[in-house]
């Protein structure tokens, strides 16, 4: 499968962090892309939706702080996990940084090993589908290592959208995503994809779990689906 990692955004002006940044998501798993400033980045953001950001506090023009700022005041990108890095560590500057509602505060020099379990902390939060965690639910064990679901110990053959789809679905148990959710987040807010699209998702996923997928994917008449716990 392709197309699944967790896609963080580094906001970084200096090359070694940069580079430093990029081996360490990526060895633990995520897809990294780099923007050397602020106004790279809103290009980027613009285009696509990352899952997260990181964000240096001091960059050339727009500064890291002012980049928070707006993308917190837009209602696209408010709820979008960031991450502030910065060599300013003294109270008043974290202090700042999470008032513009920044998720988290690291300041430099940071361990890689630190870095990576704060990013996981703040998706399991926010995003936990994104996390990177295995989940087992009502018999579903789903692993994005390894990109495998099996249900009852039987393995479960499933496409990339399908997989992220379940992912989603388990992540939040019993939450019921309207189509426009799914769409968003499993699909992308940059692309343009029918309604119908999700349905037709849903169906295959249940085809796919077997006789379990029609009795732990509920369809909520008229708005949605749910998965459902079966556990005990």
């Amino acid at each position: 499968m392709s197309g699944i990692m967790t896609r963080v955004l580094v906001v970084e002006d200096e090359t070694a962090i940069q580079e430093l940044l990029t081996v360490t998501l990526a060895t633990a798993g995520f897809e990294v892309e780099v923007a050397g400033s602020a106004e790279e980045a809103l290009q980027s953001i613009n285009k696509e939706l990352p899952e997260l950001i990181l964000i240096d506090w001091m960059l050339p023009g727009m500064s890291g702080l002012q980049l928070a700022q707006q993308l917190r005041s837009h209602p696209r990108t408010s709820e979008l996990p960031l991450i502030m890095l910065t060599a300013r560590g003294n109270e008043g500057d974290r202090v700042a940084g999470l008032d513009t509602g920044a998720d988290d505060y690291i300041t430099k020099p940071f361990s890689p090993r630190e870095l990576v379990a704060r990013v996981r902390a703040v998706l399991r939060r926010r995003m936990p589908q994104h996390a990177g965690d295995i989940v087992v639910v009502s018999g579903v064990r789903l692993d994005p290592t390894t990109l495998s679901v099996t249900i009852d110990g039987n393995e479960c053959a499933i496409n990339p959208t399908e997989f992220k789809l379940l992912r989603l679905l388990l992540s939040q148990p019993g939450r019921v995503f309207n189509r426009n959710q799914l769409l968003d987040l499993v699909w992308g807010d940059h692309r343009y994809v029918e309604e119908r699209t999700v349905d037709v998702s849903i169906r295959r996923l249940r085809v796919a779990m077997g006789p379990r997928g029609d009795d732990l994917i509920e369809t909520v008449r008229g708005v949605g689906y749910r998965f459902v716990r079966k556990d005990g």
